[in-house]
């Protein structure tokens, strides 16, 4: 099978047959991934080449791990040590690499729609590994696939989702991958780290409490406290938030007996997420990054067999 999608650049549009095709083919790259033998010729012959302009440690790697994994010619570039640096543009950058003859552009960006632009203006398949405050793509399809292996499905799951969600694209992807595939998303955080009136995620449920969006959840998603964001005053203090908001073994107990925890990493402990949480056997973070390389490898190759 073959997504008929040239690019995947956010999950606000995709189908649900086209999430359920990615996650089929994740299970099976899966199995790659954890086995003695991770060397597959899926990707014989294809460029794949990842153009960061922000730092990233689990999403880069990743990325780079699936494209060798299945042979295929990768090459990464960083923002802060390529001709940007030098004024080219996003376009000409974009144009440079397609005419090398890549066969797929993976691309994060501090400004929202970034992979919108580019995808435009190149042969290339792009995939959108982060743009601004808009979506992860690739990160909610990792969270889909692990809540699935863990409850089996989506409907009618309540998922919980805790923190700064203005400012976090994860949670934009995950409530519109959660949402079309029948879950029940609920999200809680510091007023000021909500969306404002109007500007509410669509399908998404908003509690007062994080102690109510907690209560009876089947999964529990804390989501990084960008610190780097502590400065514009948009919480008093970090002690202040962990006293309200983060995930501890009392807040847990409110889920669901068989309920999980996730995170998108890097995780802040003791901060939106205690550590004992963190490393307990009802959180699921590191099986996250694991299925993180999978959907990587799954997305890839979907992509370019658009023309087999």
């Amino acid at each position: 099978m073959a997504l008929k999608r040239k690019d995947l650049l956010g999950l606000r549009d995709i189908t649900r047959g086209e999430i359920e095709e990615i996650l089929k083919t994740a299970e099976t790259m899966k199995k790659v991934v954890v086995g003695p033998n991770k060397k597959t010729s899926h990707l014989q012959g294809k460029s794949i080449v990842t153009l960061f302009y922000e730092n990233s440690t689990r999403t880069r790697l990743s990325f780079e791990l699936a494209s060798k994994y299945m042979s295929a010619v990768a090459a990464n570039i960083a923002a802060s040590s390529s001709s940007v640096k030098k004024g080219e543009t996003l376009i000409d950058t974009a144009q440079t690499i397609d005419s090398m003859g890549t066969d797929v552009i993976i691309m994060r960006h501090p400004m929202s729609g970034a992979p919108h632009i580019m995808a435009q203006h190149v042969r290339s398949s792009v995939i959108n590994a982060g743009d601004g405050t808009n979506e992860h793509p690739t990160q909610g399809l990792l969270d889909m696939l692990t809540i699935q292996e863990k409850k089996g499905g989506f409907e009618g799951l309540k998922v919980a989702i805790v923190g700064d969600v203005v400012h976090s694209r994860v949670a934009r992807s995950d409530v519109f991958g959660l949402t079309r595939m029948g879950a029940r998303v609920v999200l809680a955080g510091p007023p000021t780290l909500l969306p404002a009136p109007g500007c509410e995620l669509p399908g998404a449920e908003y509690a007062p409490t994080v102690e109510e969006a907690v209560e009876d959840a089947d999964v529990v998603m804390a989501l990084r406290i960008q610190l780097e964001r502590q400065k514009k005053g948009l919480f008093p203090s970090v002690r202040e938030y962990a006293r309200f908001f983060e995930i501890d073994p009392k807040m847990l107990s409110l889920a669901k007996p068989d309920a999980f925890v996730m995170h998108p990493g890097p995780i802040n402990r003791g901060v939106e997420i205690s550590s004992y949480v963190a490393n307990s056997d009802r959180s699921v973070i590191n099986e996250q990054v694991t299925n993180g390389v999978a959907v990587r490898m799954a997305l890839l190759y979907l992509l370019t067999r658009r023309d087999a």
